[in-house]
């Protein structure tokens, strides 16, 4: 083995570099600003270094002035010089894997392992956080650190895979809170990477190898991606049979063991489901030349529900008479998730998409997001009783808590609800029951 600093092996390394300053990257940064490691927050978007430089925050799960006192303490640089990287103790490698056409692109990943391989020394230590598929960490990193550097991976430096557990907008399960899976490509790797999160953590659930943290991420977000399809399927032939799925959700979670309550949506979204699965089946299908049928099923059915939602709301404005054409369409939340201005991958871009196609006026309100896919073919506006008044349908996708539900349910002459927001409204008892008429729920 070749010779290492002392300490470095039992994760007591001080200086760490973050590379990505994302929705993963950002808060890992913070965290360990905060436990006293000395962080480089490095990310090749200029814009957004020199936004955290000056202290403002572009997530909403880190604050500014959680920035701002990173900063104050010294201990937070952000950065996009590949030199603030040399000396290194422990690098994060927390970069975007989308799919290009159905395929996995782990080009980012690679550009960072290349990155850092300059970087790596005797005893210094790599972790990827990035979800992938099974073996890129021994195939695809290791070689690309054991190259950039001239050491071997295992021996002379460690490396190891930490799947992200990111929840955007959970107040209680944060980043310190959440069980963070950690492996090695070797024993003393494992140590490692065991030591380093358990200065940032609550709880580290070890695993025996890199491809089995690697497939624990995806079959987490494999198993909601299944479970949500199975509710969106459910809903749509219990519509059809006049039976109310909300209420048979409800009454199912009773139960004490053996279920467990997913409800339906407008779709799915964010980097994980509409993403990881695909990760998974296509490594199936190109390691084994087996087909995941469950994972095939599961986009279909959630990839069609902004259709179905557009074909609810077409068929609700017919019984009042009226055409999508023409008509205007208020769109409250475009944010994948409740209380979060993560529009990635969000079903509200082609369930809008589509209600444009067939010639609506599209307008949006959403206080979380300001930057989507579909900005510059809809009109952003204001929550007032005006703009809600004069939507011939508003349609509730993602279900903020700080939207006005009282305001909304009072002024909109046709509401439909993706999220069951509104679902107390649709009794006949209580002070809302006038509002059941212009209401319809997914």
């Amino acid at each position: 083995m070749g010779s290492s600093r002392s300490g470095r092996h039992n994760g007591d390394g001080r200086k760490l570099a973050v590379i990505g300053q994302g929705y993963v990257g950002l808060p890992v940064a913070m965290r360990a600003v905060e436990v006293g490691f000395d962080v480089i927050g490095f990310d090749l978007d200029k814009d957004k270094i020199s936004s955290l430089s000056a202290g403002r925050s572009h997530i909403e799960d880190v604050s500014d002035a959680e920035i701002e006192l990173a900063l104050a303490s010294g201990r937070y640089r952000p950065s996009e010089s590949p030199q603030d990287l040399d000396g290194f103790d422990v690098a994060v490698i927390s970069v975007p894997t989308p799919l290009r056409d159905g395929v996995p692109d782990i080009s980012h990943v690679e550009a960072a392992a290349e990155l850092v391989g300059a970087s790596v020394t005797a005893g210094s230590l790599v972790v990827l956080e990035s979800t992938t598929y099974p073996g890129t960490t021994d195939e695809v990193v290791c070689p690309l650190l054991e190259s950039g550097s001239g050491l071997r991976a295992g021996s002379d430096f460690l490396v190891g895979y930490s799947p992200e557990r990111i929840d955007p907008g959970n107040l209680v399960w944060g980043f310190r809170e959440t069980p963070k899976i950690v492996a090695g490509v070797n024993p003393e790797s494992l140590r490692a990477v065991s030591a380093f999160y358990s200065r940032l953590v609550d709880g580290v659930v070890e695993v025996s190898g890199t491809r089995e943290a690697e497939l624990t991420k995806l079959l987490e977000n494999t198993f909601r991606h299944v479970n949500i399809a199975l509710v969106n399927e459910m809903a749509i032939h219990a519509r059809a049979l006049d039976i109310d799925i909300w209420e048979v959700i409800a009454a199912a979670s009773t139960k004490p063991f053996g279920f467990m309550p997913f409800h339906p949506g407008p779709g799915v979204g964010g980097h994980c489901l509409p993403v990881d699965p695909s990760f998974l089946s296509w490594r199936f299908e190109r390691r084994l030349g087996a087909v995941s049928r469950f994972i095939k099923i599961a986009d279909d059915v959630n990839n069609n529900m902004p259709s179905y939602v557009v074909r609810r709301i077409q068929g609700g404005l017919n019984r009042r008479q009226k055409a999508v054409n023409g008509s205007i369409v208020l769109i409250l939340g475009v944010a994948y998730k409740r209380n979060s201005s993560d529009a990635r991958e969000t079903p509200a871009t082609p369930l809008v998409l589509e209600l444009l196609r067939l010639g609506a006026d599209v307008r949006v309100h959403d206080p979380h997001v300001t930057d989507y896919e579909f900005a510059d073919r809809v009109t952003s506006v204001e929550l007032t009783e005006e703009t809600i008044a004069s939507a011939d349908v508003v349609v509730l996708v993602t279900d903020h808590d700080c939207l006005d539900y009282d305001l909304i349910a009072t002024h909109s002459d046709y509401l439909f609800d993706t999220r069951n927001r509104f679902g107390s409204l649709s009794t006949a008892n209580g002070p809302d029951s006038a509002t059941a008429d212009k209401l319809e729920i997914l």
